[in-house]
């Protein structure tokens, strides 16, 4: 099952400067997974220490934020398009 996933500025030096990437899962969390087996240190910038999406990490799904969904239970299939969204501040 292949999904594209948008990689924002700060992440890519991860991901070989690849803005878009393939990867591979039937939910959020096991999509990161296959991203930190494929860009190993993606996840400890996506998730905290109890495996949870970072407060300040934003994650849509076809342009709908998982925080509104099942959050990292978030189904996925085939062809879906999954934005990784920081946060900004600043005043």
């Amino acid at each position: 099952m292949a999904i594209n996933v948008r990689v924002p500025a700060p992440l890519r030096k991860l991901t070989k400067n690849q803005a878009e990437i393939q990867a591979n899962g039937t939910n959020i969390k096991e999509l990161i997974e296959d991203l930190e087996k494929n860009f190993p240190g993606i996840k400890e910038r996506i998730c905290d220490e109890t495996g949870k999406v970072r407060k300040f990490i934003n994650i849509y799904v076809n342009e709908e934020d998982v925080r509104f969904l099942q959050q990292d239970e978030t189904s996925l299939k085939d062809g879906d398009e999954v934005s990784i969204i920081p946060a900004i501040a600043g005043g």
